[in-house]
């Protein structure tokens, strides 16, 4: 009997997860008999579940909606993100539905795994109510794994320090090691709030660009910050970095001795090779990026790796600096 439910629950798993299958496929996939399928699919129609069978070469066997509500069968993502969402509206008030949320909520929640339910219980504390975007609808939805997103709430609520992977807006990627804080959703992107321990400030990482997570087990007595607080310096973060000029200077020289040069300026520098460097910038004013190239040392190679109107710029300087020099010799 255990064996006969455990074949239909995933009979019923394919045909939900396919709008149409063949009768062959399945009695390939399950490992039964044409007939055996026969008799599993009338169970599913029995619990209410419409599935349609057709006839001839094309037939087979297609979920169809029907007249009622059938159980279904979700995965650990579809779960955690449907709890998530009830949460959500629960909290928010759906207007003449808080009943019937409420009660959704607590069908699901009671029988999700423990380790799911700790899951969605650190996204509904340490992610704060969404920032309002400018644009949102014209923004593109980066692909944010599920998982991820748990891992860093779970690590938010525990106050655990985290050990990842990070690439720029510039596309340079650098080890980050931080104290995370909260999650915040901003028009169709999320955040995480930090304390970079590195750089010692507040940073915030789009989730999409995290990669590499390591738990390092190790905890952390947690600054005091508010939601409130944690939305303000999100969006001054997103704000800065929407007026910001940002450029990559690749200069000739070995990460060590380019950051003993600079000092506290190089403190984002990242080797490109056993002899080569590269120094993310960034500023208000293209103005203030290109001054930031005198500290280059003398006498080193180097080129720029930005947008066009820092290249413009920098090409448009060179040639008045070459003609003050002319014009004095």
């Amino acid at each position: 009997m255990a064996a006969t439910t455990s074949r239909t629950l995933e009979l019923l798993s394919l045909l939900q997860s396919h709008r149409h299958w063949s009768a062959r496929e399945l009695v390939d996939r399950l490992g039964v008999s044409e007939r055996t399928l026969r008799r599993d699919v009338e169970r599913l129609r029995e619990l209410g579940y419409g599935i349609e069978s057709m006839r001839g070469s094309a037939g087979g066997y297609r979920l169809e909606a029907g007249t009622g509500l059938p159980p279904l069968l979700l995965t650990d993502d579809e779960g955690v993100a449907i709890a998530v969402g009830l949460r959500s509206q629960a909290t928010a008030g759906l207007r003449g539905a808080e009943h019937t949320t409420l009660s959704a909520l607590a069908k699901i929640e009671q029988v999700l795994p423990a380790a799911l339910r700790r899951r969605i219980d650190a996204l509904a504390s340490h992610a704060t109510v969404a920032v309002a975007g400018r644009g949102a609808s014209d923004l593109p939805a980066p692909v944010v794994d599920t998982e991820l997103l748990g891992l860093l709430a779970l690590a938010c609520r525990d106050s655990e320090r985290l050990r990842f992977s990070y690439t720029d807006a510039a596309g340079t990627a650098s080890s980050r090691v931080v104290e995370p804080y909260r999650l915040v959703p901003v028009a169709r992107r999320w955040y995480l709030l930090a304390w970079d321990r590195q750089r010692e400030d507040w940073r915030t990482f789009r989730l999409d660009r995290i990669a590499d997570v390591f738990q390092t087990r190790v905890h952390f007595e947690p600054r005091p910050l508010t939601d409130e607080a944690a939305r303000a310096r999100v969006e001054t973060a997103l704000r800065y970095r929407a007026r910001t000029v940002r450029a990559r200077v690749i200069v000739d020289l070995p990460r060590d001795e380019l950051v003993e040069h600079l000092g506290w300026y190089g403190r984002d520098v990242v080797a490109d090779g056993p002899s080569r460097s590269v120094w993310p910038l960034e500023a208000d004013y293209v103005e203030s990026l290109v001054m930031a190239l005198m500290w280059v040392p003398r006498g080193v190679a180097y080129r720029i790796d930005g947008p066009p109107e820092v290249l413009e710029f920098v090409a448009t300087q060179g040639e008045r600096f070459a003609a003050a020099a002319g014009a004095t010799a």
